[in-house]
């Protein structure tokens, strides 16, 4: 987060309805609704700044997450397109019918209805207007990396552009490692440049290189 402050972004992390370990009536507004992903909050959240504060720019909202929240990240951008305008998305789980019932059934519940269709992301790929990257690892070994080629096939059925990195031998954790700023990171950091400040960034090909 303090590195994209450092490009010049605004970065604010928001605990919104529906995140567990609060009350009962808090959690159970994402029960057999996780498209909403608590994003009516934040959402008000940051209109609300906005109004005190004339530099706080909402006409320019990008999202990250990776895993569950690369699936709010998707979602974001297929049901809250006219606030979030550009998203990278990591190692989502992106249709609940295909993931892991331990996680899948906490918020959905059994038997599969059609509160699962509605939070998908390939279903409702065609909604995307917004700028979106996808990442995923090859040798994901927690979320099937099925699940973004689903998505990857309902966007290109939609005749819809979007970016994709798949990180050969990558695993859950792809671009989210503690150590110097990686190859995937300086991706995600490019694409937020270019689609929300509207700059250029380095021409990394410019210079050749060899490694090894």
């Amino acid at each position: 987060m303090q590195a994209l402050a450092d490009l010049g972004f605004i970065v604010v992390q928001i605990d919104g309805m529906g995140t567990a370990n609060r009350s009962k009536a808090f959690q159970d507004v994402a029960w057999k609704n996780l498209g909403d992903s608590g994003f009516p909050d934040r959402i008000a959240w940051h209109r609300a700044l906005a109004a005190r504060d004339a530099s706080y720019d909402i006409s320019r909202v990008g999202i990250y997450g990776a895993s569950a929240g690369g699936q709010s990240t998707l979602n974001a951008l297929l049901f809250h397109r006219d606030f979030y305008k550009v998203g990278v998305a990591y190692a989502g789980c992106y249709d609940n019918r295909m993931d892991k019932i331990s996680w899948n059934e906490q918020w959905l519940g059994w038997p599969v209805d059609k509160s699962y269709a509605a939070a998908s992301g390939v279903d409702n790929a065609w909604r995307l207007t917004g700028k979106l990257l996808m990442i995923v690892g090859e040798q994901d070994s927690n979320v099937d990396p099925a699940s973004t080629m689903q998505v990857v096939d309902a966007l290109i059925k939609a005749n819809k552009d979007f970016d994709l990195l798949s990180v050969p031998g990558g695993e859950h954790s792809v671009g989210r490692s503690t150590g110097p700023i990686d190859y995937v990171t300086r991706r995600q950091f490019g694409f937020f440049v270019r689609n929300l400040l509207g700059d250029t960034t380095p021409d990394w090909n410019a210079v050749p290189t060899r490694v090894g």
